[in-house]
């Protein structure tokens, strides 16, 4: 998110090489699907926050929320939340990484996208903006670090529950992108796989598809995920501290050079045995 929801936003991004518009650093696999449906190796200099309105209507053309430069925002005592609830209006920190991130993750799931603002918005309203509650660390972990899972093969789902690496990961390495797929719902997520490390993980939650949801189209297989996502999360998702479970992101197939060999998910540092259970 641009900012935390007891601090005022910052008006302008500080200079720094981050903040170079660098596109060939989306060429690893993890990027592909930003690359082919929002085309960003061809663009020359950063998206901008009038780019992102554009993309999230072009998508989605009912959909009324637009993302403005924080620079509009610079006299606003409200909180981040509050804005996007009262204006649907997104503050967006220009030529920087997180927060174009941010409104990639918007124009892919926008249904749940607006769902957590309003239970971040419902909780604020009933008990205050702080103490957050559990509910809001829950949506704000999920909103920053979140995979949703296509899970045609349930038993790779049950491996990964149970911190069962290998099998999930290895040893059922030709069903992944046949019949499980991972997708990044988390704006964070995508800032840190641009320099990825041992240690990267996610929290993922499974939606069940069929097999024939892999031959969908990369846009419809979106708009199918993120209906049934925001049905989970209107469901009470977060209100279940199960609800979220660990996933190391460069275990997944292709995801790190290392991980077509077996002795890769021996780290147990990285790849941790399931409490309780050594």
């Amino acid at each position: 998110m641009t900012k935390t929801s007891a601090s005022p936003l910052s008006s302008k991004t500080p200079c720094n090489p981050e903040n170079l518009w660098q596109p060939e650093r989306l060429a690893p696999v993890y990027f592909d699907d930003l690359r082919e449906l929002f085309k960003l190796s061809e663009h020359g200099n950063w998206p901008t926050p009038n780019w992102l309105t554009d993309e999230l209507r072009s998508y989605h053309n009912n959909m009324t929320i637009s993302f403005e430069a924080n620079e509009a925002f610079a006299d606003d005592t409200r909180y981040y939340e509050q804005i996007i609830y009262d204006d649907k209006r997104v503050p967006t920190r220009t030529e920087n990484w997180h927060d174009l991130f941010n409104g990639l993750s918007w124009t892919l799931f926008p249904e749940t996208k607006l769902l957590l603002n309003r239970q971040h918005m419902e909780d604020i309203s009933q008990f205050g903006l702080n103490p957050r509650t559990k509910r809001r660390n829950r949506i704000t972990h999920f909103d920053e670090c979140g995979v949703v899972l296509a899970v045609a093969n349930p038993s790779i789902a049950s491996a990964l529950a149970e911190h069962q690496w290998t099998e999930a990961f290895y040893n059922k390495r030709e069903e992944w992108g046949t019949h499980i797929r991972a997708f990044v719902f988390g704006h964070a997520n995508y800032e840190m796989l641009l320099s990825p490390f041992l240690g990267l993980t996610a929290k993922w939650v499974s939606i069940d598809v069929n097999s024939n949801f892999f031959n969908l189209s990369l846009s419809e297989q979106y708009k199918q995920l993120d209906g049934e996502l925001s049905e989970k999360v209107d469901n009470g998702l977060f209100s279940d501290k199960n609800g979220l479970k660990p996933l190391p992101l460069l275990g997944i197939p292709g995801w790190h050079k290392e991980n077509c060999h077996p002795e890769f998910y021996d780290n147990t540092d990285y790849f941790r045995p399931k409490r309780g259970s050594q």
